[in-house]
């Protein structure tokens, strides 16, 4: 986070880049804070009459993570009913906390949650990439989850292909075995290059593969596009530039039309396939710093979605390219580097008479833990976050990350929003 020194936060943002990698939506949460530099305090906010109204239409959602097991299965190798079991655990702890939401990871590396003909069967599941489970676990959570009452976005991971830099690791049949070209190694992952249309293509393809097969509510992203910045390295797209990149005044302008087109085209692929199924994007919270552009935020972040991600959110809320954005505000109220005061405020600025739905991710999962500051060691953190929100009209709803900690709910933080936000039942937003 910070235009600050971000070399001297190397070796923290390694360790909780890393992190972040195996978390999922949780994106580069672990990021976020290593990246941190200094910043404005906020303040809180009591609850509105119109907060109150709202709740009778607002997302209630919790991320269900499936990379490096990290939310579900709870390891690799379990039998299909165990599997079962545990999946439908999770939409349980769903109704009883009055969510209505659940974004399941469907495609976390370049894999398949469901009998895709074009990517292998996640390892997540078996524990070998490529072996069937024995059932179908999205078709399986789209069926249980609507029984229930609850809507399923099936989220995706557009570009990622493996949480190492070595392909022999990967299935024979693998698309990024099959066109080694398609692939760029950098900061101990492996990457599709996005800057190639025919890697757009293929991963519109296999993603919206999914939406064909199933009544799926929504499609999802999270906030990786291009990787986040891992100092020393450079993502090695010269030649997908040198052949593409020509109309462009930069690399990184080219990078971000590369991005821009992915979201336009998959939000075009989603309404020819299924029409009526919803596009969300979960982005790292903050665009751009307001010293580095007087639209951005009043924060000190390292990371800028749109110089390092080269992902122009505010652009995609704007011009109204998707149906929702679920900003990961995973900081507390007052932090000093990116206040969650500060960017609900933002945010809602941003999304105001755009149609684009505002939905605040939340950081369920620092509520308790170990080295986090004061604030998350309090129950009522999060709570305060959805008070303060209910003043902004725009704000409709939150989503917590993640599906572990709702479950575990250490402290209390869960049952205190509960207690205090979700006394009744809520439709989602349409």
């Amino acid at each position: 986070m910070g235009r600050i020194s971000r070399r001297a936060f190397t070796a923290a943002a390694l360790s909780t880049l890393a992190a972040a990698g195996a978390a999922g939506a949780a994106g580069a949460a672990g990021a976020q804070d290593a990246y941190a530099a200094t910043g404005r305090a906020g303040s809180g906010a009591g609850r509105t009459a119109a907060g109150r109204h709202r709740a009778a239409a607002e997302m209630r959602g919790v991320w269900l993570a499936t990379v490096a097991n990290r939310d579900w299965p709870s390891k690799p190798g379990l039998t299909a009913a165990e599997q079962r079991a545990e999946l439908i655990a999770h939409l349980d702890r769903a109704v009883r906390d009055r969510l209505n939401t659940v974004i399941l990871q469907v495609r976390p590396t370049a894999d398949a949650l469901w009998p895709s003909p074009h990517e292998p069967w996640s390892e997540y599941l078996t524990g070998a990439q490529g072996r069937d489970p024995g059932w179908d676990p999205l078709g399986t959570a789209v069926h249980e989850a609507h029984a229930r009452g609850l809507e399923l976005h099936a989220w995706f991971n557009p570009y990622r292909v493996a949480n190492h830099t070595d392909p022999g690791r990967l299935v024979a049949s693998h698309p990024a075995r099959v066109h080694p070209d398609w692939v760029v190694p950098y900061g101990g992952k492996l990457y599709y290059d996005p800057g190639r249309p025919d890697v757009r293509a293929f991963v519109q393809r296999a993603m919206l593969d999914a939406v064909a097969r199933y009544p799926v509510d929504a499609v999802h992203f999270d906030d990786y596009f291009y990787p986040y910045p891992v100092a020393g390295q450079t993502f090695d797209d010269d030649a997908s530039y040198d052949r593409y990149g020509g109309d462009f005044a930069s690399r990184a302008d080219w990078r971000r039309d590369n991005i821009d087109r992915l979201v336009r085209e998959t939000a075009a692929g989603i309404r020819r396939v299924r029409p009526g199924t919803r596009f969300g994007i979960s982005p790292f919270g903050v665009w751009r710093n307001a010293t580095t552009d007087p639209l951005g935020s009043d924060t000190r972040a390292g990371v800028q979605t749109y110089d390092d991600l080269h992902a122009d959110t505010r652009t995609w809320v704007r011009n109204h390219w998707i149906d929702y954005i679920v900003p990961q505000l995973y900081w507390h109220i007052g932090f000093a580097a990116a206040d969650y005061a500060t960017l609900v405020d933002w945010w809602a600025e941003v999304a105001r008479g755009t149609g684009t739905r505002l939905y605040v991710g939340e950081a369920l999962y620092k509520a308790g833990a170990a080295g986090q500051p004061s604030e998350w060691q309090n129950p009522v953190e999060l709570s305060r976050h959805l008070t303060l929100a209910a003043r902004y009209p725009q704000v409709r709803g939150h989503v917590f990350f993640a599906a572990k900690e709702v479950a575990a709910d250490p402290i209390g933080a869960m049952a205190r929003v509960v207690a205090d936000h979700y006394r009744q039942p809520a439709r989602t937003p349409r």
